[in-house]
């Protein structure tokens, strides 16, 4: 990634992608945000394109990155952090109009982003993506268009390193745990989650916040970053490394003092 380059953030209005271009715009970098809903982000630099960005359309996407470019010079860095979350389900009752919605946004969007900047990135033999999937997308639950979306998302992201990794382009994923969101917090007030339920199963008893995933994407966009390319990093206060821990009678409590 050129500092000085542009860093591009899809779903860069809200939630992680608001987090991730308020850091690397505090950093110094040139941040350009698009999201279906465009919302410009307070106290920050980034720069919002003020037009509605359908991830999902691969016109609006080939279209949009090209007026993105022209206006604010190369991409040399891309977070794809755009993303609906799924439905919780029985399977009987997932609705395929619901499917294919998280499917296009969570799937097809990154793909699509990913393609049309990506070429670009091989052919000036630079660049770094990180794609946003989920630990979702690592385990099961009764989530499922979005678990196999996410799942794809980890597949296409070690797909594309390899296509891209001669050509100088690093690409990598962040899978977040559940994280404090407007949106999981909507979950949470609603009586949809269990705050103590999602952080139960952690090793750090708690959730993660937008910013820690922030600073891994940053750090995967960044030289200190620059032999890594294919890896998915989960950033889940330890919920992977915690959830089987229930079959031996749970996760030891912290030490008295």
């Amino acid at each position: 990634m050129s500092a000085d380059g542009t860093i591009l953030v899809t779903g860069g209005s809200r939630g992680i992608g608001a987090a991730t271009a308020s850091l690397l715009a505090d950093q110094g970098h040139r941040v350009v945000i698009v999201d279906i809903a465009p919302e410009p982000l307070a106290g920050t630099n980034a720069i919002l394109w003020p037009a509605p960005f359908d991830v999902a359309s691969e016109a609006a996407v080939v279209t949009g990155v090209a007026d993105i470019e022209k206006a604010h010079g190369p991409i040399t860095g891309l977070v794809n952090a755009a993303g609906v979350f799924g439905k919780m389900h029985p399977i009987e009752r997932v609705r395929m109009e619901q499917w294919d919605r998280e499917v296009n946004i969570d799937l097809r969007g990154t793909f699509l982003v990913a393609r049309s900047v990506g070429v670009a990135m091989a052919k000036r033999r630079h660049g770094a993506i990180v794609n946003v999937a989920s630990v979702a997308g690592m385990t099961s639950g009764p989530i499922h268009a979005y678990t196999a979306a996410k799942a794809g998302v980890i597949q296409i992201t070690q797909t594309l390193a390899a296509e891209w990794g001669r050509a100088g382009v690093r690409v990598n994923a962040v899978s977040p745990g559940f994280t404090r969101t407007a949106m999981l917090e909507a979950g949470i007030a609603s009586g949809a989650l269990d705050k103590e339920m999602l952080a139960r199963p952690t090793a750090m008893n708690r959730l993660v916040e937008p910013m820690e995933v922030a600073q891994a994407i940053a750090w995967l966009l960044s030289p200190l970053s620059s032999g890594v390319t294919g890896i998915n990093l989960p950033v889940d206060a330890g919920y992977i490394a915690g959830t089987s821990w229930a079959a031996y009678g749970g996760l030891p409590d912290a030490p008295a003092n």
